[in-house]
């Protein structure tokens, strides 16, 4: 624990779908003096994203679903066009994006790369999520993807020139944070 927080509060204002806690606690200012602060933040568990890609196809995998706060928040329509992820629950990371992949893109992958760790909205999410890659043959498909049913998902599973996702990010239509930063992992690295 940090020597610079003491008497740290929590109170749960939600526990619904995730957990939302309003945090009271002091913190040391850099004047050396004791300070109140309180914020909220919500737990929703830490997650794992892949990019799928196939260097001689030059194509990626990416799907597009409804994202309710994304419309809340003036998207017009309330889809975005993502790489596939979800949350670890029990799992550790490689087995969550296996999983994951295969329910949402319905391709079967064994070798996952992990290429870094990130906090995504750190300010008040506390989610950490494992970003990996890795590539993909048409003798991988094992199902049209969508992800269960019983999550009522409904995913589109897209297909794409890689040229044609990058220009997506420029145009706009890709605004996802987790896909933007993979995409530009894959052209910072030269994968396609």
């Amino acid at each position: 624990m940090s020597d610079k927080i003491r008497n740290v509060q929590t109170t749960v204002l939600s526990d619904n779908w995730y957990t939302l806690r309003k945090v009271t606690y002091e913190f040391l200012g850099r004047d050396g003096q004791w300070q109140q602060h309180s914020r909220e933040a919500y737990d929703r568990g830490n997650g794992a994203t892949i990019l799928l890609y196939n260097p001689t196809n030059q194509t990626v995998i990416l799907t597009r679903q409804f994202r309710m706060p994304t419309y809340l928040n003036g998207n017009t329509d309330g889809y975005m066009i993502e790489t596939c992820a979800g949350l670890l629950d029990k799992d550790n990371p490689e087995d969550c994006i296996r999983k994951e992949t295969e329910e949402e893109t319905g391709y079967k992958i064994s070798a996952v790369q992990k290429v870094f760790e990130a906090y995504m909205s750190p300010g008040s999410v506390t989610e950490i999520l494992y970003f990996f890659v890795a590539e993909y043959t048409k003798d991988m498909k094992v199902s049209d993807g969508g992800g269960l049913q019983e999550e009522t998902e409904n995913i589109e599973v897209m297909e794409m020139p890689f040229a044609r996702a990058l220009d997506m990010i420029k145009t706009g239509e890709i605004k996802d944070a987790k896909t933007i930063m993979l995409l530009q992992y894959a052209q910072i690295n030269g994968l396609i």
